[in-house]
């Protein structure tokens, strides 16, 4: 390796020439690289998956919520050409492996964001289909609250955005909705779709539950929709999602990790993105830890469903691996309980394709291993 202006050099051969590696280039690449490995654990959380009782109606575009052992599935569409709204609910009992059939919604809605607080479940959001056998991704702005003890729906005060494919967590004791699509500010309310003019969205509003009020606050940096959320230390972390469209087939995947602070109202990039960009995955927060299971890819080699679970945690800003699904897919219903990662129908290919034929009833858990 010989020396120029006291500076070591690497002389690489190539087909056209050489190229020359400085020593302090090389060792800057050499740290990167170990921040890389150090940051991005390979290694597998000990643990199995197993099977348990089938989702009594697969769907795609569900969304999920978990109240104490129990999880909650509500709406959704059947996919492909048709996605008209579904209204169904389902209660899935953890502690019995069983599914009970609850009180249809109010209004069919897909893509809706949802959170629980106090044992109930608020619902934002949407995409609904305003007249029979017409468009069916209509963005809406209502709001509700579903009381499962009592099986009971109530209407709240309207979101001031209409959206659908944002994500909703509560965080001292108010519900945020962050993100989403729609359509154009001041545009007429239409159905989202290939060729309608429409945008991702940085919306955040905060609702208040005691005073039934929203609140503008500080936008999100990186618009997106369909991203993961999580709430650890009483910071909200928005992972990943869809820029630019709606349909994956027209946006593009991102691997953002951004966090908001309720109480400063601010955001902050943390640097360390997720290990793979996607969208229409599931999430669920565990121990401090944000899992992240399933989801699609596209770009230029393929377009897919994937099987990859991921965990991220705030305190050490670092992602790990976990043990692939059995079976891959996006648009996944995700909850942690117990010593349990449920993942939870979805569909088995990237996008529509394959229409309803291609959704799943499959149900597989899990289970973490001891420590």
């Amino acid at each position: 390796m010989p020396a120029r202006n006291g500076i070591n050099e690497m002389y690489v051969p190539v087909t056209n020439g050489i190229v020359v590696l400085r020593a302090d280039r090389i060792a800057r690449m050499l740290v990167f690289a170990s921040f890389v490995f150090l940051s991005v654990s390979n290694v597998s959380a000990q643990g199995r998956w197993i099977k348990l009782a089938p989702i009594p109606e697969s769907s795609v575009e569900s969304t999920f919520v978990t109240v104490g052992d129990n999880i909650y599935v509500l709406g959704g569409s059947p996919a492909g050409d048709n996605m008209t709204p579904k209204g169904i609910v389902l209660e899935y009992d953890t502690t019995t492996d069983r599914w009970t059939k609850k009180k249809n919604m109010p209004l069919p809605t897909h893509q809706a964001a949802a959170a629980e607080y106090h044992g109930k479940i608020y619902l934002f959001g949407g995409a609904v289909q305003p007249a029979s056998n017409g468009p069916n991704q209509f963005p809406t702005s209502n709001a509700w609250e579903y009381d499962p003890a009592a099986d009971m729906w109530r209407a709240l005060a309207p979101m001031p955005t209409a959206r659908f494919g944002a994500v909703a967590a509560e965080a001292g004791g108010k519900i945020y909705v962050i993100g989403g699509a729609s359509v154009h500010p001041g545009a007429k309310l239409m159905s989202i779709g290939s060729g309608t003019p429409h945008r991702s969205l940085d919306v955040n509003e905060a609702y208040d539950p005691a005073t039934n009020q929203w609140e503008k606050q500080s936008p999100m940096p990186t618009a997106r929709n369909h991203a993961a959320v999580g709430v650890v230390g009483g910071k909200i972390y928005v992972i990943g999602g869809r820029l630019g469209a709606a349909n994956v087939m027209e946006g593009s995947n991102t691997d953002v990790v951004e966090r908001f602070d309720p109480e400063n109202n601010s955001w902050g990039a943390l640097g360390l993105r997720m290990p793979i960009a996607r969208s229409g995955m599931g999430w669920a927060t565990h121990e401090n830890r944000i899992y992240i299971a399933g989801g699609e890819i596209l770009d230029a080699h393929m377009f897919a469903a994937i099987r990859a679970v991921e965990a991220y945690d705030p305190a050490s800003n670092q992602w790990t691996s976990l043990p692939t699904m059995p079976t891959a897919r996006h648009g996944v219903i995700v909850a942690a309980i117990g010593n349990r990662l449920y993942v939870i129908s979805g569909h088995l290919q990237g996008g529509s394709i394959g229409g309803e034929a291609a959704n799943t009833d499959v149900n597989e858990a899990f289970e973490f291993g001891e420590k």
